[in-house]
């Protein structure tokens, strides 16, 4: 699913705000300006935490392209700051003070100013500045915006008054919500969406002195005040000053109770007054407005009560209070009812637009105002990849989402939002949060109590967070190693998906949904229906991806007996959400074509909701109904018709809720669709006690990153090393030896742990708190030396271990063929020549997926894939140093070259380097006696498999597979790896008498 991070987007931010031209309007008693960059080197392009001017984007394509450009008619200097932009999402550049260094004190300037050469294309350009707070990256952020509407350079200038707080993108719940100016970490820019252009910029510089009289702002604690009917609301109005100095003249705030839904005398005791702060008052002070609710015996909905604050002498808030009082008295507020119950009487109650805001979810950071929430009856918020509060903490988190709970109250019902993030392998948006290995990974384990134990771990810190929804896990059966997502795959055999389905326990709880009250289980998310892990090649239409998003092109029988298999049993187990796949589904031979996933009623309606029995609810990917053909209305009309329940609209949600209220009332989606959907999403927030408890408990919160949740994940990250290959028995490591440890990933946190970690893409270096597989290997070992590149003396060492393999990525942007390929990087690959060639050698590979090890392997003495393991890397040593025997087995085959892709078990030519299935094991005695030994064992799998006993099945047939490994050992040929590889499955299907069957034709095969 596309998330991105939402730091700056020209479409969420307030409009255009006035702005003077430099010259005229400066005093002749002004004091000299003060320049902030003149771009003539003095600031460097540096990212935080040093000083210096960097870009960003949405995706690799929209950070701009930035240089310092020498131009004659440059306004200041000889040089001016210019670049290019073709700009999709949101992109733009930023200049970040020094975090080491204080932050700089604005406050005796009027406002800041800068020139810009126009364009005249009409386009609106925002403009930020970076306010208190720990540094550039965890600052106010204060926002106005210019529109380019003339030609060659203009000197703008925009006093410090004209800038509004934005109430998106920023520290949780302000650090004062007030532009105090004396602590200024920088400003950033927002380019224009939608044209190809270029820019310049020079001279950007404070000026003016600073006016007193508009520095003064008025604000109170909270937008909306829910209190039960009977008691009072408290409101808390508060003074504040740019610079923080006692304000100059008197400020005087008149309130009155006025409008809303209340009835004043009936519901509320109306009142009236004024309240004033004199000349001299310091800022900070408050004064507190307190209104009475009356009680009657009626059942009620919620009624508002708007408080009416007129300021003079100083900026009024950026909006009126409102006091809540809370509906009362119904059925559905009643938790002693049945759920089914109360759904009905709550969707008996609403309008069309409630119901039409039920469907619809938001990008936590597009909302153009937090009121937005209740002005559409939002039923659903999300934090995209890479989406999060500042600072990003679980406090943080717990703070932003019960802000967002606070303005549903606002609503008639009351009615709680259903808050959902990707945490696919852990709490992965979270710094400090206990990353598991990625699903690919876990299926190499072969182990589902451990499958349940990281849902469990995951659950209980997503929502310790006051997160109650969790978009996985994925049930992709991965076809094709090319594809960007493969590692979100637990492998390409749907028997071993559905093995590891234990997971959706480990998140909900019980499959009725009675544990989802709970706070350690979340919502769970099957995804993406179906078929995404087998579209073709070359099939995608999505910009530059190759696979990803593209056709699967499938019979009807391998598409119920590959693809669709995992569902039935995820429903089955309960799961609360299904998300569609982005791509195509092309059943040969029924002469429809290629149909979007998102418009799919026959597999939608079809098989999941009437032959499946799915009973929870269909949540579209992120704007995945924008690539249904045809306009807007036919894109919601086709995907809501099709089964979709919720629509995943994160910037489009006013269009949206428009747009399905017009349809609904033309007749185009019956009502009775509507009030299916709906009654879905309501039963799973019933489920989940969102009614009683919207609110995040975070009592959990202590136990997020936990040592008891890593030694979870550090048991995961042992269980998924599969050893490949072990000549001479190099592994395990002995303390004893001086160890060589080179290579790109054998001191990176971030390319362990891979994408889907902290942002959306994931990125290399230390981005998050955990083990690296060098430092496990430390704690382990006794003499390990370090050298990335392999640059150092090789001599003295007795083995070296060399960690290779991939940087992190996430879909289609990880496909071969949209700049990624399967094969080891130049540096990567010296170093393994180099080491291997001084000294036995083990080499680890640490990737989302298969790599060519090609001629190499014969210079490789051991050969492990590591997959994505996650921030755990003494899981990794303990294996490595035979704390832990090596037991994982591939969850994928694994290619000799690229041109046999796609490559799975069951294809009918099946010749690749190592076969599914396959994993050598140390400190276990390999079982001997050949063939007289596999008839034994047959004997005892046909025994077991009559009997239903699955733990001595699976022991026998692993008994088999383990004495016919050691028999293939590095001569695996066609004849011996296919039926190796259909044992796993048969084993994973509960046939233990044909897996050794099948053993024995292989061990006889060789």
């Amino acid at each position: 699913m596309r998330r991105t991070a939402l730091l700056v987007s020209a479409t969420l931010l307030t409009g255009l705000l006035p702005f003077a031209v430099a010259g005229p309007a400066s005093g002749a008693d002004d004091p000299a300006p003060v320049p902030v960059d003149n771009f003539e080197r003095e600031i460097p392009f540096a990212n935080p935490p040093a000083e210096g001017i960097f870009t960003w984007g949405s995706d690799t394509d929209d950070p701009p392209t930035l240089e310092l450009a020498a131009r004659d008619d440059a306004p200041q200097g000889e040089k001016v700051l210019s670049g290019t932009y073709d700009i999709s999402g949101y992109g733009g550049f930023t200049h970040d003070f020094a975090f080491a260094e204080p932050a700089h004190d604005w406050s005796a300037s009027k406002g800041i100013r800068f020139w810009w050469d126009g364009r005249n294309n009409g386009k609106k350009v925002n403009f930020e500045l970076k306010d208190g707070g720990a540094n550039g990256e965890a600052s106010e952020l204060w926002t106005t915006s210019f529109t380019d509407d003339w030609t060659g350079w203009k000197q703008l200038e925009i006093p410090f008054t004209d800038f509004t707080y934005r109430t998106d993108y920023q520290p949780v719940g302000g650090i004062d919500q007030v532009l105090g100016l004396t602590e200024m970490w920088g400003y950033a820019l927002t380019l224009p969406v939608g044209v190809q252009d270029q820019f310049a910029m020079d001279g950007v510089e404070l000026y003016g002195k600073a006016d007193q009289s508009l520095r003064a702002n008025v604000v109170t604690d909270a937008a909306v005040y829910p209190v039960e009917e009977g008691r009072s609301a408290a409101v808390k109005i508060t003074v504040a000053t740019t610079g923080s100095a006692p304000i100059d003249e008197p400020v005087t705030v008149a309130y009155e109770t006025a409008g809303g839904t209340g009835e004043s005398g009936k519901d509320y005791t109306p009142v009236k007054g004024e309240v004033t702060f004199p000349a001299g008052t310091a800022s900070g002070a408050s004064r507190t407005v307190t209104v009475a609710t009356l009680r009657d015996k009626a059942g009620e909905n919620a009624e508002t009560v708007p408080l009416k604050l007129t300021v003079t002498g100083a900026k009024a808030p950026a909006e009126n209070p409102q006091v809540v009082i809370d509906a009362h008295g119904l059925p559905y507020l009643d938790a002693k009812l049945p759920v089914k119950k109360r759904v009905a009487d709550l969707l008996s109650r609403m309008s069309l637009a409630e119901k039409a805001g039920q469907m619809t979810q938001a990008e936590r950071g597009a909302l153009t105002t937090p009121g937005d929430i209740a002005a559409y009856d939002l039923g659903s918020l999300l934090s995209g990849g890479g989406s999060t509060p500042t600072p990003n903490t679980p406090e943080a988190w717990a703070k932003m989402i019960d802000g967002f709970q606070l303005r549903a109250q606002a609503t008639r019902f009351q009615i709680p939002l259903i808050y959902g993030v990707d945490a696919v392998h852990g709490h992965n948006n979270l710094v400090g949060a206990t990353i598991m290995p990625h699903n690919i990974g876990i299926g190499a384990t072969r182990d589902p109590q451990l499958a349940y134990e990281t849902g469990k771990v995951t659950a209980a810190e997503v929502r310790a967070t006051g997160i109650p929804w969790d978009f996985a896990p994925c049930l992709c059966v991965t076809r094709d190693e090319r594809w960007g997502r493969t590692y979100e795959s637990f492998g390409e055999d749907p028997a071993l998906v559905e093995s590891m389905e234990t997971v959706i326990q480990g998140l909900q709880g019980a499959p009725s949904g009675k544990d989802l009250k709970k706070n350690d289980k979340v919502l769970a998310t099957a995804k993406h229906f179906v078929a995404d892990g087998g579209t073709e090649y070359g099939s995608s239409t999505t910009g530059t991806y190759t696979i990803d998003q593209g056709i699967t092109k499938v019979t009807r029988q391998e598409l119920e007996a590959v693809h669709l298999a995992p569902y039935q049993d995820a429903v089955d187990r309960g799961v609360g959400t299904v998300m569609p796949s982005y791509s195509s589904l092309d059943i040969l031979g029924d002469s429809e074509g290629p149909v979007k996933m998102h418009a799919d009623a026959a597999m939608i309606n079809g098989v999941l909701k009437d032959r499946m029995g799915f009973d929870g609810f269909v949540i579209s990917d992120w704007q995945a109904i924008d690539q249904i053909p045809g306009d807007y209305a036919s894109d919601v009309r086709t995907s809501v018709n099709a089964g979709l329940d919720m629509i995943m609209v994160p910037y489009a949600y006013k269009d949206f809720h428009k747009t399905l209220s017009d349809e609904v009332t033309a007749g185009r989606i019956s009502g009775k669709r509507i009030d299916d959907a709906v009654s879905r999403i309501l039963t799973q927030k019933f489920k989940l006690g969102l009614f009683e408890k919207p609110y995040a408990d975070t009592s959990g919160a202590a136990a997020i990153g936990s040592a008891e949740h890593r030694a979870v994940a550090r048991e995961a990250a042992a269980e998924s090393q599969v050893l490949l290959k072990n000549a001479g028995g190099v592994l395990p490591l002995k303390k004893s030896q001086k160890v060589y440890v080179a290579g790109s990933n054998a001191d990176d946190i971030g390319n362990q742990a891979g994408g889907w970690t902290i942002t959306w893409q994931g990125s290399s270096g230390k981005i998050t708190d955990g083990t690296t597989i060098l430092e496990g290997m430390r704690k382990a070992g006794s003499a390990v030396t370090y050298s990335k590149d392999a640059s150092a003396p090789t001599d003295g060492h007795d083995v070296g271990v060399v960690v290779v393999g991939e940087t992190p990525y996430a879909e289609g942007i990880g496909d071969v063929g949209n700049g990624n390929d399967l094969v080891f990087s130049a540096a990567d690959r010296a170093a393994v020549d180099k080491v291997c060639g001084a000294m036995k050698c083990a080499v680890l590979i640490v990737s989302g997926r298969p790599q060519l090890v090609g001629d190499q392997l014969g210079d490789i003495d051991a050969l492990v894939a590591s997959w994505l393991p996650g921030t755990e890397g003494d899981g990794v040593a303990d294996v490595l140093y035979g704390k832990r025997a090596f037991t994982g087995q591939l969850p994928l085959t694994w290619p000799k070259s690229e041109a046999q892709l796609p490559i799975n078990v069951g294809d009918a030519s099946y010749d690749p380097q190592f076969p599914y299935g396959w994993g050598l094991t140390t400190l276990t005695s390999v079982p001997g006696g050949g063939t007289s030994a596999l008839k034994a064992l047959a004997v005892a799998a046909a025994v077991a498999e009559k009997a239903g006993s699955e733990t001595a099945g699976r022991a026998i047939v692993t008994k088999a597979r383990l004495l016919v490994q050691q028999k293939m050992g590095q001569t695996i040929t066609a004849a011996s790896a296919k039926p190796f590889a259909d044992a796993d499955h048969l084993l994973l299907t509960g046939r233990y008498a044909q897996a050794v069957a099948k053993l024995t034709a292989a061990y006889r095969a060789v």
